[in-house]
């Protein structure tokens, strides 16, 4: 995998993605956070949305895709997802985590070449979303 070192503009991305998730954090409704850099330099942020019916819930990726595309932004540089611990789990650490397979497929739909913030042994790193999904279903 062709992973790369995260820099500081990186490290900004992922504590507005840890403010976003701290700020709005409820247990059993908001535990993941995002936030993504758009090729112009801003960012946004936005939570998951947790549904009793699990299939309805809505991935945090989803949702800041979803806003920016809605602002009319198309063109995105990097994102990142933290997971805010449960109030039972003894690590309290805000921690880095990779999208899952639906936000895989949704990012690299609608981000091709964005880089995606990734813990990888025992690091936090960087890499292109092809890397996450290779062999991507195509039309």
């Amino acid at each position: 995998m062709n992973i790369f070192e995260i820099d500081e503009k990186d490290t900004e991305l992922i504590v507005e993605a840890e403010n976003i998730i701290n700020d709005l954090y409820e247990t059993d409704k908001h535990h993941i956070g995002c936030a993504i850099r758009t090729k112009e330099g801003k960012i946004i942020t936005a939570v998951h949305i947790e549904a009793y019916i699990g299939r309805v819930t809505v991935c945090a990726e989803a949702i800041a895709i979803g806003k920016a595309i809605s602002e009319g932004i198309k063109e995105f540089e990097t994102i990142v997802a933290v997971r805010h611990p449960a109030p039972d789990e003894l690590d309290k650490i805000i921690k880095v985590v990779t999208p899952c397979g639906m936000c895989r497929e949704l990012i690299s739909d609608y981000c091709q070449d964005v880089n995606v913030i990734i813990p990888y042994k025992n690091k936090v790193v960087k890499c292109k979303i092809s890397e996450l999904l290779p062999l991507k279903y195509s039309r």
